[in-house]
């Protein structure tokens, strides 16, 4: 089964990361997303909890809601 995308449509990199501060991947992770085997998939998807907390703890993601496409 493959895992759906972290992607919470607040697509900004964190500089001193390289993490986005929406879904807590890379760019380049983002860019291999639609084709990494779900095994590298599922890793991805345990270490970015991890991410987003150092994230959180540097003040970056503040109070971020998901940007959807307006219906």
């Amino acid at each position: 089964m493959t895992a759906p995308s972290p992607c919470i449509q607040v697509c900004v990199l964190d500089r001193a990361t390289g993490h986005c501060i929406g879904c807590g991947r890379t760019g380049e992770e983002i860019g291999a997303w639609p084709w990494m085997p779900d095994a590298t998939r599922a890793r991805l998807l345990a270490q970015l909890p991890a991410r987003i907390a150092a994230l959180e703890a540097r003040g970056l993601r503040g109070d971020l809601t998901p940007r959807l496409p307006p219906a």
